[in-house]
């Protein structure tokens, strides 16, 4: 099951929900609200960062500036 970080338009909280596929979308934890944004989120990868991205400092972060050299990562 997925993780999802969501917005509530009705209370202004983010919270993040583990999600089941087959559900409906959620109500907000806070106030119960339905007007809910999903928000873009990152992810984790399994790996011992010995990639050639990550130890070259170079091409791993979507911007293209490098690991930690950035707010993205």
């Amino acid at each position: 099951m997925p993780i999802y970080e969501y917005h509530c338009d009705d209370c202004s909280q983010e919270f993040e929900l583990l999600v089941p596929n087959s559900r409906a979308e959620p109500d907000c934890p806070h106030c119960g609200g339905h007007k809910l944004t999903k928000l873009l989120s990152t992810f984790a990868a399994k790996g011992d960062g010995s990639s050639a991205a990550s130890s070259s400092g170079g091409g791993c972060c979507p911007c293209g500036k490098g690991a930690g050299s950035c707010s993205m990562n």
